[in-house]
C-alpha cells in the first residue's frame, strides 16, 4: 500500500523544498511527491492541504528520483525496537560488544538488540555464558544441538542460524547444524546425543510431562544430574532467548551463514 504524504502551507508559504518519494511497505517506489515553492500556489485549493499523487512530479524531479539508489537494496532493519548507539551504551556493555566484534570481525545483531535494555542485557548474558562456557560432561558442541533442535521447533530464525555457525565452527563439521535443525532423529549423531536432544525438545515443547522416567533414560546413557539440569536449563533459557528474538523481529547476521562450512 503506498503512503502517501501530505503538504501543508503555512501562512501562504510552503514548508517543503525537497523532493519527496513515496514508497510502499516492501521498499519499492510507487511515486513522487511534487516539489512545491511557495510561488505555486494552488488556486483550486486556497493554500488548502494537498495530496502528491505518484506521476504529478515535474520532469526535473522525475530525472532526479530515477537515479536516487533504490530503497529495496537498503539493509533491513535488526528489530522493530529502538537500536541504541554503541557510543550511547553502558561502558561495560559496549566493551563487550567491542570484544566480540574484535573477534569474530562482526557484532552479531543479538547484543544490539538487546541493549535496548542494559540491566536485562545484563542479566541474559550472565545467564548465557552460565550455560553454555561451563565445564562439564557435555561439549560446547553438544550445548549448542540443544540450542538449534530447540530453536527450529520454537521456529527461531535467528537462534537456528546463529547457533548452528556456532556448532559447525564447535563439532567442526560443516553439514551437522543442518542436520540438528531439520531431524535431528537422523542428524549424524551419536545415540546418547539423540537421547539428550529427545530430553531437551521435550522441555522445550511440553516440560509438563517430563518425569522419573525421562531421567532415567538420560542416566542409562551416561548423564548425571547435574548433566540433566544442564540440558534442561539450556533448552529453557533459549525457550526465552527464541521468544524474544521472534518479537522483536531479531535478523541473523549474514556472516552466520557460510560460517564454518568449510
Amino acid at each position: 500500500m503506498a503512503h502517501w504524504h501530505y503538504m501543508k502551507d503555512t501562512a501562504g508559504e510552503t514548508e517543503y523544498d525537497s523532493l519527496n518519494i513515496l514508497f510502499d511497505e516492501n521498499g519499492r517506489m510507487v511515486g513522487i511527491a511534487e516539489r512545491l515553492d511557495s510561488d505555486d500556489e494552488d488556486e483550486r485549493t486556497g493554500g488548502r492541504d494537498r495530496l502528491a499523487r505518484p506521476g504529478t512530479a515535474s520532469r526535473e524531479s522525475r530525472r532526479h528520483a530515477m537515479s536516487a539508489p533504490e530503497s529495496a537494496s537498503a539493509e533491513p532493519a535488526i528489530s522493530r525496537f529502538p537500536v541504541p548507539r554503541l557510543a550511547d551504551l553502558p561502558a561495560d556493555i559496549r566493551e563487550r560488544i567491542e570484544k566480540v566484534q574484535e573477534k569474530s570481525g562482526f557484532v552479531p545483531n543479538v547484543f544490539l538488540v538487546l541493549a535496548h535494555r542494559p540491566e536485562e542485557f545484563r542479566a541474559f548474558f550472565a545467564y548465557h555464558d552460565a550455560l553454555m562456557d561451563k565445564k562439564g560432561n557435555l561439549s560446547k558442541a553438544e550445548r549448542e544441538m540443544i540450542v538449534v533442535a530447540t530453536s527450529n521447533l520454537n521456529q527461531c530464525q535467528y537462534c537456528v542460524i546463529a547457533h548452528g555457525a556456532i556448532l559447525r565452527i564447535r563439532a567442526k563439521d560443516p553439514l551437522i547444524a543442518d542436520q540438528v535443525a531439520i531431524n535431528y532423529r537422523k542428524a549424524d549423531i551419536t545415540p546418547r546425543q539423540k537421547a539428550m536432544l529427545d530430553f531437551a525438545v521435550k522441555v522445550s515443547q511440553s516440560a509438563q510431562l517430563v518425569g522419573d522416567a525421562d531421567i532415567e533414560t538420560l542416566k542409562g546413557h551416561g548423564f548425571d544430574e547435574e548433566d540433566v539440569w544442564d540440558i534442561a536449563a539450556i533448552a529453557s533459557f533459549f525457550g526465552l532467548s527464541n521468544r524474544m528474538a521472534n518479537v522483536t523481529s531479531m535478523r541473523p547476521n549474514k556472516e552466520f551463514y557460510s560460517m564454518g562450512r568449510g
